[in-house]
């Protein structure tokens, strides 16, 4: 057991850290910056029986080396006499070789897995260190500006945003009214409603000057597939106050974009705007 585990060393600590990965986040709260919550529970379930099947797999395969003994252990037997035949030619040619001979180097195989080794000792570090170590973080504008922004099925599609009209505004979320504003709901029906948002920060890329968003990533399954949905806020001059990515709170109405470079018709007109720490599930579901 000792001896196969050791062969497999790279593979056992690979799959490990993993696996030890996925628990620690679960246990800490964290696993919903990678996935939906609604696979935490299957993910958790996953990640155990992988341990016991890896450990399971490593402990009873038999290494190529042992596989190799079997093949050749009767090729052994059959040259056994051979190896008495020339016994004599062998004692003769080291009592001929010169003492002050040079020691041969290392053969080359065992050059080559000591590269590998170390090799795998660095990706094996590089992995502890990203799963375990560098903590974890939830997508910024860095994804958005890869992404685009509110471009994602939830906010296009036209008979979720049909069932929203009429809907009681104040459980609306950024989605929501992205959603409405995406697929161009009306001044009038913006006209007098007020709302609350929570989000990041990140510049409108048409005018970056007076208008950001106020945006989330709404998650489908993991992030992976993440799409970034906001709300664009009229603010001159907001880089003063709000560095990008930090989170906020806005209140206030929407109305009329007085922008003439931003490309959005109907923005948010904020009365208050608030620092705010990233919230615990900074993803929309």
């Amino acid at each position: 057991m000792r001896d196969r585990l050791l062969t497999r060393w790279r593979g056992i600590l690979l799959s490990l850290v993993g696996i030890v990965a996925i628990i620690w986040l679960a246990v800490t709260g964290q696993l919903g910056l990678y996935i939906h919550p609604r696979y935490y529970e299957f993910t958790v379930i996953m990640a155990v029986l992988a341990g016991v099947v890896v450990l399971a797999a490593f402990a009873i395969v038999p290494t190529a080396t042992e596989a190799d003994h079997g093949d050749h252990e009767h090729a052994h037997g059959d040259h056994a006499h051979e190896h008495g035949d020339h016994d004599h030619e062998h004692a003769a040619d080291a009592a001929a070789g010169d003492l002050g001979a040079a020691v041969p180097s290392p053969p080359a195989g065992r050059r080559r897995e000591t590269v590998w080794a170390v090799a795998a000792g660095v990706v094996i570090a590089g992995t502890v260190g990203a799963l375990l170590i560098v903590p974890p973080s939830t997508l910024t504008t860095a994804t958005v500006d890869q992404r685009d922004l509110n471009a994602s099925a939830a906010v296009t599609d036209t008979s979720a945003t049909e069932t929203l009209v009429g809907s009681d505004t104040a459980a609306f979320t950024i989605k929501d009214w992205a959603s409405l504003l995406r697929q161009g709901a009306g001044e009038d029906y913006f006209a007098g409603k007020t709302a609350t948002l929570t989000g990041f920060v990140t510049p409108d890329p048409t005018d970056p000057d007076d208008v950001f968003y106020v945006a989330r990533f709404v998650v489908t399954c993991c992030a992976v597939d993440a799409q970034p949905v906001g709300v664009p806020v009229y603010l001159p001059g907001w880089q003063d106050s709000y560095a990008v990515d930090t989170w906020v709170e806005a209140s206030g109405t929407f109305g009329t974009n007085p922008s003439t470079a931003s490309s959005q018709p109907i923005v948010f007109e904020p009365a208050d705007i608030t620092p705010v720490d990233q919230p615990a599930e900074p993803y929309v579901y």
